[in-house]
């Protein structure tokens, strides 16, 4: 097995990527338009750089949009919270531009689909703020791991304990000091991201697959691979 040296670039999904991952797993947002705030639960589809939600035929915002011949100016907030409890449990915040149509009731009749056609986003992490365009979205991919995120990170946190504790021999050892408690933080097809808890604050190291996964089969592999390089002391990717 070859594993990657912790020199040379940290491979990681591009902003476009992380914003249709974000957009295709969310199950609430918050739409801003006419001053007003409107919350909504609902998946998004992601269909280019165009997006479909759904609203209540009564809501206020489907009689807006019906309404706007020109289409509703719209901004989108979508917050990306960790599915496992840690300390700042916000990952990322999503800010969507865009203009809102009626597109069709939906089959039960009950509500209506919304139409969003995107202008631009802004994807802002602790770590970085990254914007990108309509034609950006256009050609971004969903993570194969985004929709079972969730699960297999509850997974790990709640019955693999040990395994989180093996991971640590990849890290340096200058940031387990004071004993962090460890925790999984994020995962996609490139790698895992670990939560470093101090009393003091924490921090997030990424751990690097030696290949990307092509779905949940594959994840498997590589964590068994992630788990082989601690156990022997081979060179990983992080950071």
């Amino acid at each position: 097995m070859s594993l990657p040296t912790g020199d040379t670039e940290v491979p990681e999904p591009s902003t476009a990527d992380r914003i249709h991952s974000l957009l295709s797993t969310t199950s609430s947002l918050t739409v801003r338009a006419l001053g007003e705030h409107h919350h909504l639960d609902t998946q998004v589809s992601v269909h280019g750089s165009r997006l479909r939600l759904r609203a209540a035929l009564d809501d206020p915002l489907t009689t807006a949009a019906v309404g706007a011949a020109e289409g509703l100016a719209v901004v989108l907030d979508v917050t990306d919270i960790a599915p496992v409890a840690v300390r700042d449990r916000v990952r990322a915040r999503l800010t969507l531009a865009g203009r809102l149509w009626p597109a069709h009731l939906t089959d039960d009749g009950l509500g209506v689909h919304l139409r969003v056609d995107v202008a631009h986003a802004v994807l802002a992490t602790p770590y970085a703020t990254g914007a990108i365009t309509a034609a950006d979205l256009a050609l971004a991919t969903p993570d194969p791991l985004a929709r079972y995120e969730a699960m297999l990170l509850t997974h790990l946190a709640d019955d693999h304990a040990e395994a989180l504790d093996v991971l640590t021999r990849l890290l340096d050892p200058a940031v387990l000091a004071h004993a962090p408690e460890v925790r999984p933080l994020a995962l996609d097809r490139h790698g895992l991201v670990l939560r470093l808890d101090h009393s003091h604050g924490h921090r997030d190291v990424r751990l690097v697959f030696p290949e990307p996964a092509r779905d949940t089969d594959d994840f498997g592999h590589r964590m068994h691979e992630l788990l082989a390089a601690a156990q022997y002391g081979l060179p990983v990717h992080r950071r």
